[in-house]
């Protein structure tokens, strides 16, 4: 089995995202799979300067910045296809994603690739038979609030991908009752079957 963890908080040290996510990851990994991983703050771009509308620029019209965003879209969505498991870790920043999520989730939309147009003009999500664990930590957002933007945005691109089987553990309110965030979260990932 092939594991795809993907940290996006901003803090490295001491981020509560980060580290729930690695005990999801000690709990589900069995001795021959295979993590693949990726650390959204080293190395996102944002897309920027096409010329017409989705992922599409003629190689011969492409700038710097346009091959390294092509690069990297391209490396996101082979990571991307080769999972069987996915772990996303993300805090909730100003009620919504982090920036480098969104990035990572606009480089990971490809059409024929992530999803396709079917000919009655709906989508259709390219990545079946695959499962995701999303990690989401706040400091005083309830999850599934009015105010949480995050964990509905990231289950519906997660869906137009394929993606259906979606788990996800928690640690919000941490502002709020840190230890019961913590051990409400750890209960969810013993949980985990």
């Amino acid at each position: 089995m092939k594991i795809y963890q993907i940290d996006s908080s901003a803090r490295k040290d001491g981020s509560t995202s980060r580290a729930l996510a690695k005990k999801v990851l000690q709990k589900i990994k069995k001795p021959k799979d295979e993590v693949i991983y990726r650390d959204l703050n080293e190395e996102m771009v944002f897309v920027t300067g096409l010329t017409e509308s989705g992922m599409n620029i003629d190689e011969k019209d492409q700038n710097e910045n346009h091959k390294k965003m092509f690069k990297l879209s391209d490396q996101l969505v082979k990571e991307l296809k080769e999972s069987d498991v996915i772990i996303i870790s993300a805090p909730i920043y100003n009620y919504g994603p982090p920036a480098t999520l969104k990035a990572w989730s606009d480089l990971a939309a490809r059409v024929g690739e992530t999803f396709r147009f079917k000919p009655n003009g709906r989508r259709e999500g390219l990545l079946k038979n695959k499962r995701a664990y999303l990690v989401i930590t706040s400091g005083g957002t309830k999850l599934n609030s009015n105010e949480d933007f995050l964990t509905p945005w990231l289950k519906y691109i997660l869906n137009f991908f394929g993606i259906e089987k979606i788990d996800i553990i928690c640690a919000d309110q941490m502002a709020l009752n840190y230890e019961k965030s913590i051990k409400d979260a750890e209960k969810q990932i013993e949980n985990i079957s």
